[in-house]
């Protein structure tokens, strides 16, 4: 494997995003069991803002305790803590907005078209040409308020796993997985992974700034429609997975409600919230 792709330039990525709430916070491993794991050891310690990123994750996770095929040096494995002054029921948007996030980094860094390329399956899949390139897991801890207050997120803990370089997976991937250098005009050269990196930090202060204002506006004063960046949110014929005891269905997405939660209109006509659980196509 080329040493480009086992070498990480931490002060390049540093000086690009100087002007964020994460610069001078990024730890790197060459290896790690999982980079959610080191944030979630710096929670325990008192620490409420910090990034991880690692050549190589030897336990990586996805959403529902999916797997995630973590190659040496071939993606870009992080985690970032944050604790933004927002309710629970806004931190229940952080999913899509780290999503949006990555999506507009990925498209700054390697020219994909914001969702007729690079998609979003709600709430944490990237899409890349119809498969997967990206997953995002998210753990949250709230602080209690005295009612009428609500409660507040306390930290948040945002894992990105991304497919950069792989040029092959495992079998049983191999149809439904791609990288970004796969879907490239030209994908002999190797990616390196600072560009991207400090895309995606950057593009992730934005939106963390975006939602925090939001809470201190007027909702109509900060309105975006969401369905520019996934094809996924209105209007597509999906099956939402069984899920906790409950049989899986099919239907059309229609929006989401207030919340961040996907709303799917079953083929009986009822109208459902998506609470937990994932989509894909029937």
């Amino acid at each position: 494997m080329p040493d480009q792709l086992q070498v990480f330039d931490l002060a390049e990525v540093n000086s690009a995003i100087a002007a964020t709430e994460f610069a001078g916070s990024i730890k790197y491993f060459s290896t790690v069991s999982s980079t959610n794991d080191l944030a979630r050891e710096a929670v325990q310690s008192g620490a409420r803002h910090g990034v991880w990123i690692a050549g190589e994750q030897t336990a990586g996770r996805g959403r529902g305790g999916h797997t995630w095929h973590s190659a040496a040096g071939e993606g870009l494995y992080m985690t970032a803590l944050i604790a933004p002054p927002i309710p629970m029921q806004s931190a229940l948007r952080l999913s899509l907005r780290v999503a949006i996030a990555v999506q507009s980094a990925i498209a700054a860094t390697c020219g994909f078209r914001i969702r007729d390329q690079i998609d979003i399956r709600w709430p944490n899949d990237l899409l890349l040409n119809g498969k997967k390139c990206g997953g995002i897991l998210i753990e949250t801890a709230s602080t209690p308020a005295a009612p009428p207050l609500p409660p507040m997120l306390r930290y948040a803990i945002l894992g990105i796993g991304i497919n950069l370089n792989h040029t092959t997976f495992p079998p049983g991937l191999d149809p439904i997985a791609t990288s970004l250098r796969r879907e490239l005009p030209d994908p002999s050269q190797p990616l390196r992974r600072e560009p991207l990196a400090a895309a995606i930090l950057i593009a992730l202060d934005q939106e963390i700034r975006r939602l925090t204002s939001r809470n201190l506006q007027p909702a109509t004063s900060n309105f975006r429609d969401l369905t520019q960046f996934s094809s996924w949110l209105k209007g597509k014929r999906v099956r939402v997975e069984a899920r906790d005891g409950d049989p899986g269905y099919t239907g059309t997405t229609a929006g989401l409600d207030p919340q961040g939660f996907l709303l799917v209109r079953g083929e009986d006509g009822q109208l459902h919230t998506i609470l937990t659980g994932g989509i894909r196509e029937p």
